[in-house]
């Protein structure tokens, strides 16, 4: 069975994560929500998303299909569930189709024509941006069931202080010195080449993934996870770090997400509590203006290509585009637009050439190539939001 992740309807309210990635390519847990499903079906997974980025993110469609809504992320009860489908059937949570079965020459697909099956079984689905801090600890812990199943961990080095080892798991290459790992609120994955220097303090849930580095003196709380080749120091807490980021230096990070290729100035902080303690509102970019999330504690979301200065600092609720530079003192709007560079006292556009000569020479640090690809994605995205900069 050929098997395709699509974005369903959860794709605005994921912005600006979305801007630059399907939604199946976000990581919530240890892994992405792509990750998630290849490994529970055993195969590859290609997707349908907007059509700039199908370049990067292909689909393949087969004879037989069946289309998998990304928001969703797997257990083994749904996913016997969507393996036994057959033609013209679908499965649903409450209103929402999560897969339904489709033929190559099917064009116009009715779901209500669809027989409809409806799963009664727990459920996680990643809705809105806040989704993938809040609902992380859940995330890591089925995650770290899964991938740890029936393996043993790697050595943990008798240097360290350990509460509860048996929660806490070493991937093959990596490397843990005179550090206090507390896994008693949750487990603690290290992953494969992943290293935490000396002095580190972590407690659970907290997933630091392949080749990233906690440098010395971090203070990790759960639920937490670092992707891959990111750096980390300062105070991190209940965050999401896709990947490839740098947050290296001291400064607090609380109730938040980070998209790939993001550098965090040193000292710089964001507030994730207002200080009436009134649930914070966040930019939504599909009604271009501030909803409630109904939460109290929400941070920073800030998408790719992003950077600070040193001494940055951002209001609780804080919502940062891609390729935004932000550099001068005092805190900027809480809503920031892609291709925007300054801070408080304004910004003005940051022109993609610009942009793009940054994005070639950090990605080269990590052996990653900017192409012709990305470009024409980043390009697309400094189109779209041209609205919401007036400068």
């Amino acid at each position: 069975m050929n098997y395709i992740l699509f974005d369903g309807p959860a794709r605005e309210a994921l912005l600006p994560f979305t801007f630059t990635r399907p939604v199946a390519d976000i990581r919530v847990g240890i892994l992405t929500i792509r990750e998630k499903w290849e490994k529970y079906l055993g195969l590859t997974t290609t997707t349908i998303t907007e059509e700039y980025l199908s370049e990067k993110y292909p689909m393949v469609e087969f004879e037989e299909n069946i289309l998998i809504n990304a928001s969703f992320l797997p257990n083994q009860e749904l996913v016997d569930q969507i393996q036994a489908l057959k033609e013209n059937e679908a499965v649903f949570y409450r209103e929402d189709v999560i897969a339904f079965y489709a033929k190559e020459a099917q064009e116009d697909i009715d779901l209500q024509a669809f027989k409809q099956i409806e799963f009664s079984g727990n459920l996680m689905q990643i809705e809105n941006t806040w989704d993938i801090f809040s609902k992380n600890a859940e995330a890591i812990q089925a995650d770290f069931d899964f991938i740890t199943e029936g393996r043993k961990s790697q050595p943990i080095s008798k240097t360290n202080s350990c509460i509860k080892p048996e929660r806490i798991f070493l991937e093959e290459g990596a490397s843990v010195e005179y550090s206090i790992l507390n896994a008693t609120d949750g487990p603690i994955y290290i992953g494969k080449n992943a290293q935490i220097w000396e002095g580190s303090l972590i407690r659970g849930a907290f997933a630091l993934c392949e080749n990233a580095t906690v440098k010395m003196g971090g203070k990790m709380y759960g639920a937490t996870t670092i992707g891959p080749w990111s750096k980390v120091c300062g105070e991190i807490s209940n965050s999401v770090i896709f990947g490839y980021s740098s947050k290296g230096h001291e400064g607090y990070l609380g109730n938040a997400v980070l998209g790939e290729w993001c550098n965090i100035g040193a000292d710089s902080n964001n507030s994730n509590l207002k200080n009436n303690y009134a649930k914070v509102r966040l930019w939504n970019y599909a009604t271009e203006s501030f909803e409630q999330t109904g939460l109290q504690f929400c941070g920073l979301m800030m998408g790719d290509h992003s950077k600070t200065a040193i001494n940055t600092m951002f209001n609780t609720g804080t919502v940062i585009g891609v390729n935004c530079n932000i550099y001068v003192p005092g805190f900027p709007r809480n809503f920031i637009p892609s291709f925007s560079w300054g801070g408080a006292s304004g910004f003005s556009s940051y022109l993609p050439k610009k942009a793009f000569d940054v994005a070639k020479v950090m990605m080269a640090r990590r052996n990653v190539e900017f192409n012709e690809v990305e470009a024409r994605i980043l390009e697309h995205v400094f189109e779209v939001t041209k609205k919401w900069r007036n400068y």
